[in-house]
C-alpha cells in the first residue's frame, strides 16, 4: 500500500480508513490488552465507527475539537480513532497537568468535547469554573463514579460512520511548549498520521508475521511517540497492544510481562532501561521474544545499552523525532549499514533533510549545524499562530528542528546539542522558560533561571536558580516552599528538583542569562538550598 493510494482523494484522506484494512485482514485477531479490557481488531473498529456515530449524532461536527485528558487505557483508543472517523480533531492531554496547563488547552482550542476519568474529574471541575467555556464532558469508568453533569463515555454510540476528508484536514492537534511564550498547537493532517503508519507497512524488517507482533506499551498515549510508534503503528499491522500506564511502571513487571506475553516490540526511555539493567532479577527473565527495542528522547549510557543487549539477545537502536513531524524522522533501525551507536541513524525514506550553518547554506560532512527536515509526516503549522509558523520553516519547505546535527559520510545523523534549551528528564520534554515564569509568580522570586542537571536516571532534572525579591531573607526552608509551589501548579516531572538562591543570575553584556554557567553550578551542587 503506497501512500497515494490513502491520501489521494478526499475519500480516502480519513486516516481511519487504514484501520478497516487491517480488520478486513486480521479482525479476529487480538488488538488491544489493557486495564481491565481485551478487543480484537474487529471490536476496535465498530467501536470507534459506533463513538463517531455518537459524536456526530450528539451534533458535533468535522473539525470541532475533542480533549482527551484521559491515562492509556483502551478507552483511549476508542476515543482518538473515533473522533478520527468523525472528522472531530483529537487534542491529547497530559493526564499529569492541572489547572493551569489544561485551562490553557483547553481555551486554546476551543473544545466542544472533553473525555476524561473520574479520577482528573476534580481538575476539570476547577477548570471549568474559572472558564466561560462549556464544553461537553464525557466520563469513562463506573457511571456511580461520574459527576452529575458528565455524560457516559459507553452512552456516545450511533450507528458507525466514518466521513470523508481531505488529506490536509487536521485530524491531532497535540502541544508542545516552546523555548519562549504559550505551548503551541501543533496541526497534523491526516496525511501526515497516514505517512508515518504506510512508512511502517511498507519497512517491515524484523521477519515477525504481522498477528505475531506484540508491543508493550508504557509510554503515554498523549505523547507522539507512544500513541504513533508504539500504539497505532501496530495496530494497523495487525499486532497486539499490551497497554500499561506510566504511572505503573516497575521493571519487574515490564520484563514479567515481556516473557509471558511474548512481547516482540518495546519503545522505551532511558529510565525504563536503567531500572530493567539494575534490576536484581534482570537475566532471570526470558526477554528473547524481542526484536524491535528502540529508546528516544535522550542518550543512553553504553554501558547499560551492552548490558541490556547482551541479556536480551536484541539490539537497542535510537532514532530521532518531533511532536511537529508525527514522530521519527530518522532511525538506526533500516539504516543502509546497521545500527551505529551514538547515532540516531538515517533518514526515514520518505524524509529529506540536510544540516545548514547560520546562514542557510548545506555544511559538508561531519561539520555541525541545524538540522532541517522535510516529508509528508511535517505539521501544516501551529494552531492560530501564523508568524510562528512561518518562523517554523524555511522558504524552501523545509521544518527548522532548533536542533544542533552533523552527519557522516554514509549520511549517519548525530544530534550534537540543542538550541532551544530543552531538559529531557525520562523522556518528557520541560521547557525552563514555562517554569521560570511560574516562578517569578511567587512573592518571595525576583527572577529565575531553570537548566538541567545530570542525572543517571532520568538523564537531567530541572534544577531553578532564584534571586530572592527585596526584603525575603533566602533561607532552606523558603526554598522549599517556591518549589513545592511550582510542583502544586504544573506536572510533577517539571518543576525543579533544587532551587538555589544566588545575590544574581549570571549574564552576558547584552543581558542574556548564562546558563552553561548555571549548569556548571547545578552539576556540582545538591538539595534544596540557598547560596550567595
Amino acid at each position: 500500500m503506497h501512500l497515494d493510494e490513502v491520501t489521494g482523494d478526499a475519500r480516502g484522506g480519513n486516516v481511519a480508513r487504514l484501520f478497516d484494512e487491517t480488520v478486513r485482514n486480521h479482525g479476529g485477531e487480538l488488538a488491544v490488552e489493557g486495564p481491565g479490557r481485551e478487543l480484537t481488531h474487529a471490536e476496535l473498529a465498530h467501536e470507534t465507527a459506533s463513538f463517531a456515530g455518537g459524536l456526530r449524532e450528539r451534533g458535533f461536527d468535522p473539525g470541532d475539537r475533542l480533549l482527551c485528558y484521559l491515562p492509556n487505557s483502551p478507552q483511549y483508543l476508542v476515543a482518538a480513532l473515533g473522533a478520527f472517523r468523525a472528522g472531530v480533531v483529537v487534542s491529547p492531554v497530559n493526564p499529569q497537568y492541572k489547572r493551569r496547563e489544561l485551562g490553557y488547552q483547553l481555551e486554546d482550542t476551543d473544545a466542544s468535547v472533553v473525555v476524561t476519568h473520574p479520577d482528573l474529574r476534580p481538575v476539570v471541575t476547577e477548570t471549568l469554573a474559572e472558564s466561560d467555556r462549556d464544553p461537553t464532558v464525557v466520563s469513562v469508568g463506573d457511571p456511580d463514579q461520574h459527576h452529575p453533569d458528565d455524560v457516559a463515555f459507553d452512552a456516545v454510540r450511533g450507528d458507525p460512520v466514518t466521513v470523508d476528508r481531505d488529506p490536509e484536514d487536521v485530524a491531532l492537534l497535540p502541544y508542545t511548549s516552546g523555548t519562549t511564550g504559550q505551548p503551541k498547537g501543533v496541526r497534523l493532517t491526516h496525511r501526515n498520521f497516514a505517512a508515518q503508519l504506510v512508512s511502517y507497512l511498507a519497512s517491515r524488517d524484523d521477519e515477525v508475521a504481522d498477528t505475531d507482533v506484540r508491543s508493550l506499551c508504557y509510554l503515554p498515549l498523549y505523547h507522539i511517540t507512544g500513541f504513533t510508534h508504539v500504539a497505532m503503528q501496530p495496530l494497523v499491522r495487525g499486532g497486539a497492544l499490551y497497554l500499561r500506564n506510566p504511572s505503573d511502571w516497575s521493571a519487574e513487571t515490564a520484563m514479567e510481562t515481556i516473557e509471558s506475553e511474548g512481547i516482540t516490540h518495546f519503545v522505551g526511555v532511558t529510565a525504563m532501561y536503567v531500572d530493567m539493567v539494575g534490576s536484581g532479577s534482570f537475566g532471570e527473565h526470558d526477554l528473547s521474544s524481542l526484536v524491535r527495542v528502540s529508546e528516544g528522547g535522550a542518550k543512553m549510557s553504553v554501558a547499560v545499552q551492552e548490558r541490556f543487549e547482551a541479556v536480551a539477545d536484541v539490539s537497542l537502536t535510537e532514532g530521532y523525532g518531533m511532536t511537529e513531524t508525527t514522530g521519527a524522522t530518522h532511525s538506526q533501525r533500516g539504516s543502509a549499514f546497521g545500527p551505529r551507536h551514538g547515532s540516531i541513524g538515517q533518514p526515514l525514506r520518505h524524509t529529506d533533510c540536510k544540516v545548514v550553518d547560520a546562514s542557510g547554506e548545506e555544511v559538508q560532512p561531519g561539520e555541525e549545524g541545524e538540522l532541517l527536515v522535510r516529508g509528508p509526516q511535517v505539521m501544516a503549522g501551529y494552531h492560530g499562530m501564523p508568524e510562528a509558523t512561518a518562523d517554523a520553516f524555511t522558504e524552501t519547505g523545509y521544518l527548522r528542528t532548533g536542533d544542533v546535527a552533523r552527519r557522516d559520510a554514509d549520511n549517519y545523523y548525530e544530534i550534537v546539542d540543542r538550541k532551544k534549551h530543552v531538559i529531557v528528564t525520562a523522556g518528557y520534554n520541560v521547557y525552563p522558560s514555562e517554569v521560570e515564569e511560574l516562578l517569578r509568580e511567587h512573592e518571595a522570586v525576583a527572577d529565575a533561571a531553570v537548566v538541567g542537571r545530570d542525572d543517571d536516571r532520568r538523564n537531567e532534572v530541572p534544577v531553578a536558580y532564584v534571586v530572592a525579591a527585596p526584603d525575603t531573607e533566602p533561607t532552606g526552608p523558603l526554598a522549599e516552599t517556591v518549589r513545592q509551589f511550582v510542583l502544586d501548579r504544573v506536572a510533577e516531572y517539571k518543576h525543579p528538583r533544587e532551587v538555589h538562591f544566588v545575590d544574581a543570575l549570571p549574564r552576558t553584556a547584552s543581558g542574556k542569562v548564562q546558563k552553561y554557567e548555571l549548569e556548571r553550578r547545578a552539576d556540582e551542587a545538591g538539595g534544596a538550598t540557598s547560596e550567595s
